[in-house]
C-alpha cells in the first residue's frame, strides 16, 4: 500500500489515504482530531484493523513527521512501513494519480474537517466502484476481491 496525506485549507485539517497499489482500492482516514504523530499513529491503528492480512504487508509513506510512530504502527498493524525520498513524484504514482481523483470530492483550498467518518466511506466506496483504465476496466472493489481469492494470496 501507499499513503499520505492530503492537507486542508491552511493546513488546519488532512485526511489520510491508503491506496493497494495492484487493486488501487483506497481507505481514507478520518483524523477529526488533527494530523500530528499521535493522532495518524491511533487512526492508522483503528481504521485499519478491518484490512485483510494480505493487504498490509506493506505501506510506504512520504517523509512526513506524521509517521514519526511508525514502529508503533508497525507492530499494532502488521504493516512494514518504508519510506519514499521526498521529492521525486514518479515514486508515488499510484497515490499521485488517486490524490487528482479525490480532489474532485475534496477540492483543494478547502477544510477537510467538515468531512465525516462517514462522508470519507461513502468517497471511498464511490471511487472503489469506479472502472479503471490500468485493471482492464474492472473495478478496484473487483480487482480487491479477486486478489483475496486468488490461490497466491491465501
Amino acid at each position: 500500500m501507499g499513503g499520505e496525506l492530503i492537507i486542508g485549507r491552511g493546513q488546519g485539517s488532512a485526511i489520510g489515504t491508503l491506496i493497494e497499489r495492484t487493486t488501487r482500492y483506497v481507505h481514507l482516514i478520518h483524523l477529526p482530531h488533527g494530523w500530528k504523530a499521535p493522532q495518524v499513529r491511533n487512526a492508522l491503528i483503528t481504521q485499519t484493523a478491518h484490512i485483510p492480512p494480505q493487504l498490509k504487508k506493506t505501506l510506504t509513506w512520504g517523509q512526513g513527521r506524521e509517521l514519526i510512530l511508525h514502529e508503533d504502527i508497525e507492530a499494532l498493524t502488521g504493516f512494514r512501513i518504508y519510506f519514499c525520498e521526498s521529492h521525486p513524484p514518479w515514486q508515488r504514482g499510484t497515490n499521485e494519480h488517486m490524490n487528482g481523483l479525490l480532489r474532485q470530492y475534496l477540492p483543494k483550498g478547502t477544510d477537510l474537517s467538515a468531512h465525516s467518518a462517514h462522508d470519507l466511506r461513502e468517497i471511498a466506496r464511490q471511487l472503489n466502484q469506479r472502472p479503471r483504465l490500468v485493471l482492464g476496466d474492472r473495478t478496484p472493489s473487483e480487482a480487491k476481491r479477486k486478489c483475496l481469492t486468488s490461490p497466491l494470496t491465501r
